[in-house]
């Protein structure tokens, strides 16, 4: 009887292993993740974090200087000096702890007026004029708040150290501490500084009367009477600034101040306090607002614009190229 013969199945097949469709699957899934990511933030970054980055800062500690000649009063000799050079010196520092209390942006300022003779004594209580203010703004809208120990007046106004943000070709209200008031601007032109738009404004203050002042009465035409009281008025033949279209930082400023006396009720000037012809920014002066104005532009810009520009330009990029990878794994996969 023929013995049974034993047939072997024969050996399973090696496993294969799709190498490029295990490790596609986490790579092309993380890019795709990557891609929406940067697509999520795109919007977020114009819509939540510009409007945050946009705000008037409230650590500053700035001096802004003017120069040019002028005529002032000399109260010794007890005439008007002309030609003689005029500095106007701004300091604005601003009161951190009350700004973050309040949430406003709050600036105490410091202006001062000199001669030669008070320029070289380097002391503000004994400059040509001297004044303090307190102002105090909306960190946003630049608009006038009043709180937190504004002083010495209520100011009003859309521009005052600076101008709001994103400026429109359209006029403005400075506010002028020596008048206390706010002065018209209106636009009156651009013109570029290196990468940097710029706006410049133009305004006059008409001969407004401001106060008054114990003097001589000679002094204003009435030398028949001891001391009077007499008018101070004050004009403001020309108002020029130039101001960064995207801060609102201004960049450049002229001014002509006058300031005079007149006998009461007097139709005409008796005694010129201060004429100031064409003060303007210091060089140094223009070129440091200048590089401030670059900073905070270029950081806005970076912001608002390139960042949010880029993270949707690089999220659809890499959402598209995730997508199609996961998708190509997916058919490998399913091919065997």
């Amino acid at each position: 009887m023929p013995s049974a013969t034993s047939v072997s199945a024969p050996p399973p097949a090696p496993a294969t292993t799709d190498t490029g469709a295990r490790t596609a699957a986490p790579m092309s899934l993380a890019l795709l993740g990557l891609g929406v990511f940067l697509l999520v933030l795109a919007p977020l970054l114009t819509w939540y974090v510009t409007p945050r980055a946009k705000v008037t800062p409230v650590d500053v500690d700035v001096t802004t200087v003017f120069t040019g000649t002028g005529s002032y009063f000399d109260t010794d000799a007890l005439r008007t000096r002309d030609r003689q050079r005029i500095t106007l010196t701004r300091h604005v520092l601003g009161d951190v702890a009350a700004s973050e209390k309040s949430g406003r942006a709050v600036w105490d300022v410091s202006t001062t007026v000199d001669t030669p003779k008070t320029l070289a004594l380097k002391d503000p209580r004994r400059a040509f004029q001297w004044t303090t203010e307190r102002w105090v703004t909306d960190r946003r809208s630049n608009a006038p708040v009043h709180c937190c120990g504004e002083a010495p007046t209520r100011f009003d106004g859309d521009a005052y150290l600076k101008f709001p943000f994103d400026l429109r070709r359209t006029g403005y209200r400075w506010w002028d501490n020596t008048l206390g008031a706010a002065v018209p601007l209106r636009f009156a032109g651009e013109q570029r500084a290196g990468g940097l738009v710029l706006y410049r404004f133009a305004g006059t203050v008409p001969a407004t009367r401001t106060g008054s002042r114990q003097v001589p009465g000679r002094l204003v035409g009435r030398p028949r009477q001891g001391q009077i009281q007499a008018e101070e008025w004050y004009a403001n033949s020309g108002v020029e600034l130039v101001a960064e279209q995207r801060t609102g930082r201004i960049v450049d400023a002229v001014i002509s101040p006058v300031k005079t006396l007149r006998a009461p009720g007097g139709r005409h000037d008796a005694v010129t306090l201060l004429r100031g012809e064409r003060l303007r920014f210091t060089p140094a002066t223009r070129r440091a607002q200048l590089q401030l104005a670059e900073a905070d532009s270029g950081r806005l810009a970076l912001v608002g614009g390139t960042l949010p520009v880029g993270a949707a330009v690089a999220g659809g990029l890499l959402t598209a190229g995730g997508a199609l990878w996961v998708a190509r794994g997916r058919r490998r996969t399913e091919g065997g």
